[in-house]
């Protein structure tokens, strides 16, 4: 028998198109994007454009597209604008209307980039009153995400503040061989301290020991060190205080992302722990739908909580009623914020489980194991002698945080209990 083809001819035409949307399934999420942007609103958005020139997309059309390519992992404009020409689902959300790559960037960076959290949180909102997720109730983490940035292009705090130490150990020579040339005109001064190391200081320094040194016989390496000195180092320490303003408190940061730290991540494929330029993001999601995020460039989940819940803050207006998180973000101030603005808050210490086990349970000198009576405000010690409060102290963390130590006493042994 001989085979039988269908009818093929490209130019066959049709007598009544087809609507894009009859081509595209009813499951389909882009069905989603299209009906929750309809519902929200866009007001923030629009206030963006100003009046007059020619007329504008319109803006829910321009984020309906973003939103959908995103969603499909697509992020460069050159090839949303392909896709608008090309696919269907593109078409359709756009209205077969083609805004070129231009036109997209200009919108994400000049409508979107102060209104895009907003948005967010509207969209949140939406499924919230819809019952499909509840923003009271939070389960958060955290995960590092590698910057687009030159991981070689580096500068770091402790590089910088071990060449200003040196810096400072030079002036000191130099001051001590001018103190004993000249014999009194630099006696009952001193040289600067790690603190005052800047251009300035140093420049005036140096001046001082070449007005002290004038006119006397010095060593040939001394004077040109001091001439080495007074071209290069003002420059230099100019340069050091520029890294360390860029640096903000940070440890490090990337020369080709300045906002970028260099921080360990989770996932290497080098398998040797590298060090990388990137952002700790944070994370708070209910019934597996993201809530809210924040970045943060701090390498460690602890110092972030805060922020993250005050972010969390000014998007709904409120904290949240319970949260939930892992033991990286267990710390006393944590704990505390958590009782200041009435949370709820299910987050483990790092010694939670270890304090469960046979050998913590079992060990009497440990603090936490000793009798404490309530009345007396005393410990006693394995022996059973009483050991009463003697005095009570106060130390701040590197974020500010003021902890209370309480310092017990038994005879000549003191116990600190934090």
């Amino acid at each position: 028998m001989e085979p039988v083809f269908k009818k093929y001819n490209q130019e066959q035409g049709i007598l009544f198109p087809p609507y894009l949307v009859d081509l595209i399934p009813l499951n389909h999420p882009v069905h989603v994007v299209n009906s929750v942007i309809e519902k929200i609103d866009i007001d923030q958005i629009k206030s963006t454009y100003e009046g007059g020139g020619t007329s504008s997309y319109e803006p829910r059309m321009m984020l309906k597209v973003l939103v959908y390519a995103y969603m499909s992992n697509v992020y460069s404009s050159r090839k949303i604008e392909a896709l608008l020409q090309e696919n269907i689902y593109f078409m359709w959300l756009s209205g077969s209307q083609k805004p070129d790559h231009n036109t997209i960037n200009r919108f994400r960076s000049e409508h979107l980039k102060d209104t895009l959290k907003q948005t967010f949180s509207k969209i949140v909102l939406l499924l919230h009153e819809n019952g499909y997720l509840d923003i009271k109730d939070i389960y958060t983490d955290g995960t590092k995400m590698e910057a687009n940035a030159n991981r070689y292009t580096f500068v770091w705090g402790r590089g910088i503040k071990t060449r200003k130490e040196k810096i400072l150990e030079q002036i000191e020579t130099l001051w001590a061989y001018a103190e004993q040339v000249t014999k009194e005109e630099l006696m009952d001064t001193r040289p600067v301290s790690y603190e005052e190391v800047t251009p300035e200081k140093i420049a005036a320094i140096v001046e001082q020991i070449n007005e002290a040194l004038k006119g006397k016989d010095i060593d040939k390496k001394v004077k040109q060190k001091l001439n080495r000195v007074k071209k290069t180092w003002p420059e230099q320490l100019e340069r050091y205080e520029e890294q360390e303003k860029k640096m903000g408190g940070r440890n490090s940061y990337s020369k080709t992302d300045k906002d970028a730290t260099f921080m360990r991540m989770k996932e290497d494929h080098m398998m040797n722990g590298q060090l990388k330029a990137g952002y700790n993001w944070q994370i708070s999601t209910n019934n597996q739908m993201i809530v809210a995020y924040s970045i943060h460039q701090s390498a460690s989940d602890t110092v972030t909580f805060k922020d993250h819940i005050e972010d969390y803050r000014q998007l709904y207006g409120a904290t949240p009623e319970v949260v939930t998180a892992d033991a990286g973000y267990g710390s006393e101030e944590n704990y505390q914020y958590a009782e200041d603005n009435e949370i709820e808050a299910f987050i483990k210490y790092n010694y939670f489980h270890k304090e469960d086990g046979k050998k913590w349970k079992s060990d009497i000198h440990r603090s936490e194991n000793l009798y404490y009576n309530a009345d007396l405000d005393c410990f006693f010690c394995p022996m059973g002698q009483p050991m009463k409060r003697l005095k009570e102290s106060q130390v701040k963390t590197k974020t500010g945080f003021t902890q209370t130590i309480v310092h017990y006493l038994r005879q000549s042994t003191v116990m600190d209990v934090r």
